[in-house]
């Protein structure tokens, strides 16, 4: 999991809504092979943006309630969240450029 930390349905709203930051919220599983080959990805751009950016991954098996409040459909799912709301989402794994391109209003 590198420099992202898990978060649960149950610490969603207090670690990603009530942010004072917009947060990246990587909706992953653990049989998922997009999700692994994205996730080294998103912990360079963590560790690059952390300061701008929040980062959390959440096992959408583990936390089924918070994706299909979302309606996350297909893993991997990156939402970043701003003033509790969905400000973008990014679906499917993309390379480190693209992925650059898409947060760039944010970091």
């Amino acid at each position: 999991m590198g420099n992202i930390a898990a978060v649960t349905d149950a610490e969603f709203e207090a670690s990603v809504l009530k942010a004072d930051k917009p947060v990246l919220v990587d909706f992953w599983a653990e049989w998922c092979g997009p999700c692994r080959q994205v996730a080294p990805i998103l912990d360079e751009i963590a560790t690059e943006h952390g300061d701008k950016l929040g980062f959390f991954k959440l096992n959408v098996d583990e936390n089924p309630q918070t994706p299909a409040s979302y309606r996350v459909t297909g893993i991997p799912t990156i939402n970043v969240y701003s003033g509790g709301e969905v400000v973008k989402s990014i679906v499917g794994a993309k390379p480190k450029a693209a992925l650059l391109k898409e947060l760039a209003e944010f970091i």
